[in-house]
């Protein structure tokens, strides 16, 4: 206990130090370079940026999926305008896409000791999520994708054993 508060105490007189000398050099910078040629200089910084942005880029990308509830992160490569590429890295908004829209097989995986199913996934194909990221984001254009991440089918405990009890009563 005693080394990590002393730990705490020598970070914090570093980091004071450290800040005196940035502010020192900040004066020092200021005395010998016109604040006005530094405002010029972050502002040009920004219209070069603004510039590029318009250039065309391939990046990662991931888009966020709510397919049926369920939330998928999907890794994709993307190419598209530096702005628009932007815009979407800044909105991490989920995109809502049924289930009944992709096309998707169902793995099931068995235990082996008593040939149940233990639990039932839904795989998703991967042209037909490629094919609904790319309506959603119409700007840019979706190369391709990573690994699509599988969907567990969760079956309603409650509703099979309501309809077995029915049975057993009649």
């Amino acid at each position: 206990m005693l080394g990590c508060n002393l730990f705490f105490y020598n970070f914090v007189f570093v980091m004071g130090t450290f800040l005196d000398r940035v502010k020192i050099g900040w004066r020092r910078l200021k005395s010998w370079i016109s604040p006005v040629f530094i405002s010029f200089m972050c502002v040009s910084f920004l219209f070069w940026y603004i510039l590029k942005l318009q250039y065309i880029y391939t990046t990662d990308f991931h888009a966020y999926l709510s397919v049926d509830g369920e939330r998928l992160k999907v890794p994709c490569l993307v190419e598209g305008k530096g702005s628009y590429l932007v815009g979407y890295r800044l909105n991490r908004k989920e995109q809502k896409v049924s289930l009944s829209d992709l096309k998707y097989t169902i793995e099931q995986e068995r235990s082996p000791e008593d040939d149940g199913v233990v639990r039932e996934w839904y795989v998703l194909d991967p042209q037909s999520v490629q094919s609904a990221i790319s309506v959603r984001y119409s700007d840019i254009k979706i190369i391709s994708l990573g690994d699509i991440p599988r969907l567990e089918i969760v079956h309603e405990q409650g509703a099979e054993q309501e309809s077995e009890s029915e049975q057993a009563v009649e």
